[in-house]
C-alpha cells in the first residue's frame, strides 16, 4: 500500500497553531491546547484560553470528521468560536499509528462520544455540541443512546452541519456510488494492510489517500482552478491569498487511515442501509431511537452547493427528532457555499457562526 509523506503522520501529534488568538471584550486572548482526555484512536483537545477571572464561557465540543483527514482541517472552525465558547475538539488517530491489537467501529465511535460528554459535563453547565459532516451520524445517535438511558450528562444542544442524515434525500454522487456498490465492492477494493514499521502493521485499513483521490477527482477542475489563482495571486505580489490557499492545500493534502471495520460498517449503516432514518440503527444490541430525544436542542445547517452532502440530508434530523420542542429547533441553508464553505471561510464566519451562538443562547441548561 503507497504511505503518505510525513506531513501526514506528524499532523496527528502536531499542536493546532492556530493563526490567529480570539478577541474577547476587546483584548486578544492567548490560547493554549491540552488535552483532557484520550483513548487510543482519539485526543480531546480543549484550547484553554487567559480570561483573567472573566465569567466562564459554555463548552462547545466539535466532533472532527473521521474521514481521512485530520482535526486541523478544522482550524478556521476552531478559531471562529474561540471568542464565544471553551472550545474542544476531536482530535481523531491515523489508524497506522495505533497498534493493530486495538479495535475501533462505529459503536466505539459512539462510546467515545459519550465519554466525552461525561467528561465535559462532570462539573455542570451548559455544553454545546457541533458535528461537521460524518459525525452528524454518530452524534446524533450517542444522544439518543443518552436520552434513552435518561443520561444526566446529555449536552445543551447538537448542531450538525453537511452531515448525512439521511442520504437519500437530493443524493450525491458520493451518495450514489456508495449505494450502487455496496459494501463488500469497498471491502474488496479499498481496504489494504498498514504496512511496516508503523505501529498498526498488519490493521486493516481504508487509506486515506484513496479518500483524497475520490474528492480530488469529482472537483478536478476546481482544484486546477485554485492553484492557477494561486499563482497569479503570487505573481501579483498577493502574499496573504496564496499564504491562505496553501494553508488549504497543507491540511487538505495531509489524510489519514480509518480502520476497516469503521470504514466498512459506516457504508453499510448510512449509505447503503440509511439505517438511522429507517430507524433500524443498533448500538450495542439496541435500537437508536431519535424519538427519544427530548432535552437536547437541534440546529442544522446545510450549504446550498454542496455536493458531498446534499440539501435536505441534515434537514432530515428535524423529523426523526420529533420529540424536541419545536422553539428548541432551526434549520439554516448558507447561500452560496459548497460542503467546505459550510464550516469554513467568509459566510461560515460572518453568517453561520453567529446563528449558532444565537441559537445556543436560546435553549435553557
Amino acid at each position: 500500500m503507497p504511505t503518505c509523506s510525513l506531513l501526514g503522520v506528524l499532523r496527528s501529534i502536531s499542536k493546532f497553531k492556530l493563526r490567529h488568538y480570539p478577541t474577547i471584550d476587546g483584548r486578544d486572548v492567548a490560547v493554549d491546547e491540552v488535552v483532557v482526555w484520550q483513548k487510543p484512536f482519539c485526543r480531546l483537545l480543549r484550547f484553554r484560553r487567559d480570561l483573567s477571572g472573566g465569567a466562564a464561557q459554555p463548552k462547545l465540543l466539535i466532533v472532527a470528521p473521521m474521514s481521512g483527514h485530520y482535526a486541523t482541517l478544522l482550524r478556521g472552525t476552531v478559531e471562529a468560536f474561540l471568542p464565544h465558547y471553551d472550545v474542544y475538539i476531536t482530535d481523531w488517530s491515523d489508524a497506522r499509528t495505533v497498534p493493530a491489537i486495538e479495535t475501533f467501529d462505529l459503536d466505539d465511535y459512539i462510546d467515545y462520544l459519550i465519554e466525552m460528554c461525561h467528561v465535559l459535563k462532570a462539573d455542570g453547565g451548559a455544553l454545546h455540541t457541533l458535528g461537521v459532516c460524518q459525525p452528524a451520524v454518530p452524534l446524533i445517535a450517542a444522544i439518543a443512546v443518552m436520552e434513552a438511558d435518561n443520561d444526566p450528562c446529555v449536552p445543551t444542544s447538537m448542531t450538525l452541519m453537511g452531515g448525512p442524515i439521511d442520504t437519500r434525500k437530493s443524493p450525491t454522487a458520493v451518495n450514489l456510488l456508495a449505494e450502487k456498490r455496496g459494501s463488500q465492492w469497498f471491502r474488496d477494493n479499498c481496504i489494504h494492510t498498514a504496512p511496516y514499521p508503523y505501529p498498526g502493521f498488519g490493521r486493516k485499513v481504508y487509506p486515506g489517500f484513496l479518500q483524497l483521490s475520490g474528492f480530488m477527482a469529482m472537483n478536478i477542475d476546481r482544484h486546477v482552478d485554485a492553484h492557477v489563482e494561486m499563482f497569479n495571486h503570487l505573481i501579483k505580489g498577493d502574499d496573504d491569498s496564496g499564504e491562505r490557499h496553501r494553508d488549504f492545500y497543507d491540511e487538505y493534502l495531509a489524510v489519514m487511515d480509518l480502520t476497516a471495520e469503521f470504514y466498512l460498517q459506516t457504508i453499510d449503516a448510512v449509505f447503503v442501509e440509511h439505517q438511522l432514518p429507517k430507524g433500524t440503527m443498533i448500538h450495542r444490541n439496541t435500537r437508536v431511537d431519535l424519538a427519544a430525544i427530548r432535552r437536547v436542542g437541534l440546529m442544522t445547517v446545510e450549504g446550498e452547493n454542496d455536493d458531498i452532502s446534499g440539501l435536505g440530508q441534515t434537514y432530515a434530523a428535524h423529523a426523526l427528532c420529533c420529540n424536541i420542542p419545536g422553539e428548541a429547533k432551526t434549520h439554516h441553508v448558507q447561500k452560496d457555499v459548497g460542503h467546505y464553505g459550510v464550516f469554513n471561510g467568509s459566510r461560515f464566519r460572518n453568517s453561520i457562526v453567529p446563528r449558532i451562538v444565537a441559537f445556543n443562547s436560546t435553549l435553557a441548561v
